[in-house]
């Protein structure tokens, strides 16, 4: 296929240009993708039962594992759905390439989540409209309410994607902070006497007097007391932790204040000081791993891996199904390397905002059927069919009696030797299939016993925790990931404002704006950290990003702010004439 070879020959350009490091396993993965042809899009295959199988191709702008082509959960569900999908991922380049590049060849695979790569794509022409196809497909439709999916309307009034995400079946149920967090490793904790711990300077200072008196772990490893991720896209590790220090919400590009309802560039405040202030006091100690500002996303995996780092800031989904998996393999719970998150802000009695509750829509990206997709019923037939609760229990618990056992009221649980296996890389590879870029529910199961994920049922979830993190969370009073942070309610019907941010282009001065802060981000925040003098390396960015043109940044920001609060005011007024009229008609 056209689009598998330009994806994989910008991979090669792109690692070739940026690092020999890693070539090997980036030429397994290019050689990978490159074993589905042009003719495997909607073709069909011989069923054991004599059916026929349709084959779909795909590809998310996101890193991601490839499962084995016999995998047994993946052949289940296709005997279910009458068709497969072969999944193929990011490597080696950022989504707005891999985009652009797909882009420019005309050819695509039949489903794609381009990430931050979307609004091109839908400029491109390359995506089919989906609102024609709803009412064919009732699981699909059901999936979002009416005033969900007209959110997903772009400007020529159709909709092109479907979010994947953050959207519950029955009612949300919350056992993991799947967010942004100061994270700590629980042996910290454990060796302080579990304190309290809810500011910058009480956070680092655990950390320098920990790795004072335990500097190695058990085999003489040497600790990495904090480390920071900033490659590509994934510099929020480094960038962004000032707008939770202050209080708010995962707005993501800027503060949208709760009260004001203004918008606040969160890069310029005094807060945004003292915490990279903070950060090149601990450069200046040794504390801060000297290789963050050059280390690779695979890298930082590999260090968390080893349990070597102390705490970072990170997302959790950015690391924990990989690093949680590795660290369990190698038994590293009984040191006390697993993460846990501490509701960190820059000064004491500042309520933090690091977890809200309740389902968010991201309307910025999703998934894609595209122009070259020659069977587009049969396509959007898998996705209503991955919907249906026998596949969704597929998708997300595994097989029955392999992967889970079932009590005589129904309710679904595990044993230990399952939870192993559901962590082994080899038996995820060859047994397990959660089609995990496609839409999925969150929340409670169709079957209305059950939660809809092992994760989130809450005997099946604290059964799973490791060791050490059980015991922390009993230190600290809490049952789940969330009780350690806190919660609080979304903070208004802009959030988050990110959604908007991501499909700016630089056609508008505020498009352009916002890929310069971004540039200039890069260049030069890891000098400012690592400088010999703090202050003077803090006035030279602020001079030179104040010519970014921030302000026009944030006046387009404050226009769509401004949109959807009148949108969704909009919205309540007709609701509510629509219940005054039908009590009048009673």
């Amino acid at each position: 296929m056209k689009w598998k070879r330009a994806v994989a020959l910008a991979l090669v350009t792109a690692l070739t240009m940026t690092s020999m490091l890693g070539c090997s396993n980036a030429k397994k993965e290019t050689s990978k993708t490159q074993k589905v042809s042009a003719t495997e899009s909607a073709k069909t295959q011989s069923k054991g039962n004599g059916g026929k199988v349709k084959q779909f191709t795909s590809f998310f702008a996101v890193p991601g594992s490839e499962i084995n082509d016999d995998n047994e959960v993946q052949q289940k569900i296709a005997e279910l759905t009458g068709a497969k999908v072969k999944e193929t991922w990011l490597t080696g380049q950022t989504a707005q390439e891999a985009v652009g590049t797909l882009i420019a060849g005309g050819e695509y695979p039949d489903f794609i989540d381009g990430g931050d790569g979307m609004t091109q794509l839908y400029q491109a022409g390359a995506l089919v409209q989906l609102d024609k196809y709803l009412d064919k497909y009732p699981n699909i439709k059901n999936f979002f309410s009416k005033e969900k999916w007209d959110k997903l309307r772009q400007a020529d009034g159709h909709i092109y994607w479907i979010p994947q995400f953050n959207n519950s079946y029955g009612k949300s149920v919350e056992t993991v902070h799947n967010d942004e967090a100061f994270w700590i490793q629980t042996r910290v904790l454990k060796w302080a006497g579990y304190p309290k711990i809810t500011t910058l300077d009480q956070y680092f200072d655990l950390i320098e007097k920990y790795n004072a008196a335990n500097p190695k772990m058990a085999d003489g490893t040497k600790n990495i007391p904090y480390t920071i991720l900033c490659d590509d896209w994934r510099y929020f590790c480094l960038e962004n932790a000032p707008l939770f220090l202050d209080g708010y919400a995962n707005d993501g590009s800027c503060i949208v204040d709760p009260t004001t309802k203004k918008a606040i560039d969160y890069n310029t405040t005094p807060t945004a000081k003292l915490y990279f202030q903070k950060l090149n006091t601990e450069f200046q100690k040794g504390v801060v791993d000297p290789e963050s500002f050059t280390q690779k996303y695979d890298e930082y995996i590999s260090k968390l891996s080893t349990g070597r780092v102390l705490g970072m800031v990170d997302q959790y989904w950015d690391f924990s199904s990989k690093v949680n998996d590795a660290l369990k393999t190698q038994k590293l719970n009984e040191q006390g390397c697993n993460y846990v998150p501490l509701p960190i802000t820059m000064k004491e009695g500042v309520q933090n905002h690091w977890h809200t509750s309740g389902d968010t829509l991201n309307v910025a990206s999703g998934l894609a059927v595209t122009k070259s997709c020659k069977d587009i019923d049969g396509a959007l037939k898998f996705v209503n069919d991955l919907l249906g609760k026998n596949v969704e229990t597929l998708r997300n618990w595994g097989i029955k009696d392999a992967d889970y056992t079932v009590d005589s009221k129904g309710l679904f649980s595990r044993t230990e030797d399952m939870r192993v296996k559901a962590a082994d890389t080899n038996y995820k590879a060859s047994h397990l299939c959660s089609y995990s870029y496609f839409p999925n529910w969150g929340g409670m199961s169709q079957d209305g016993i059950n939660a809809s994920k092992p994760d989130l049922q809450p005997d099946e979830f604290y059964a799973s925790l490791p060791s050490d993190v059980q015991e922390c969370f009993k230190a600290y009073n809490c049952k789940t990931y969330v009780d350690m942070i806190g919660t609080n309610e979304i903070p208004g019907s802009w959030y988050p404002i990110y959604s908007f941010v991501s499909t700016m282009t630089t056609a508008t001065p505020g498009g352009k704006a916002w890929t310069k802060m971004g540039e200039l981000k890069h260049e030069y925040l890891p000098k400012v950290v690592m400088a010999s003098n703090f202050d003077s390396a803090w006035n030279d960015y602020m001079k030179v990003y104040d010519g970014c043109d921030p302000k026009s940044f944030l006046s387009e920001v404050q226009k769509e702010v401004d949109k959807r609060i009148a949108t969704a005011q909009k919205s309540e007024a007709s609701t509510a004439t629509s219940t005054e009229k039908s009590t009048e008609a009673k």
